[in-house]
């Protein structure tokens, strides 16, 4: 009799555990999401650093979006910029300075898709604007995850921002 209570007690604490556990997971989810910058942020977010290039030039630009505490990164959010001639001279990026001043034209996703030249083609196009969708590490996970990019020209310059769905 012992040992069959002892092993409902064992199944309840279990159960209440995996409950718990369950619960924890599930109210985490929405902060989880909310850790995360939308479509509508990251468009925000690159015409906001739109602006703020036209008031003060490339140098204090390309500075600020580089700034890991500056205003252009925003949870997993942050700016990145080229210039429109298609060199793929990395100038900013607020989310890897490693990679300000290199030539990234040849830089592949996880896939293999050549996500710089695709990102250089949608801003240098005739709208000037949209989207590129790749496989990109999200600097706050760690993980490779799929990222969608909205890249727009601003004078000889294109800034990008993306989102990890």
């Amino acid at each position: 009799m012992l040992k069959f209570q002892i092993g409902i007690n064992n199944m309840k604490t279990s159960l209440t555990s995996l409950v718990l556990g369950f619960c924890l997971f599930a109210f985490n989810l929405p902060a989880f999401a909310a850790d995360r910058g939308t479509q509508d942020e990251a468009v925000a977010l690159v015409k906001k650093a739109g602006d703020y290039l036209k008031k003060n030039g490339k140098e204090k630009a390309f500075n600020e979006f580089n700034n890991a505490k500056g205003q252009f990164i925003d949870r997993d959010l942050y700016i990145f910029a080229f210039m429109a001639n298609g060199d793929g001279v990395e100038k900013a990026n607020g989310g890897n300075n490693k990679l300000v001043g290199k030539n990234v034209l040849e830089m592949k996703d996880a896939d293999g898709k050549f996500l710089i030249k695709d990102i250089l083609s949608v801003g240098m196009g005739k709208e000037g604007k949209g989207w590129v969708d790749y496989k990109w590490p999200n600097p706050v996970s760690g993980a490779i995850e799929n990222k969608r990019t909205y890249v727009e020209k601003f004078d000889d310059v294109l800034i990008g921002c993306g989102v990890y769905k």
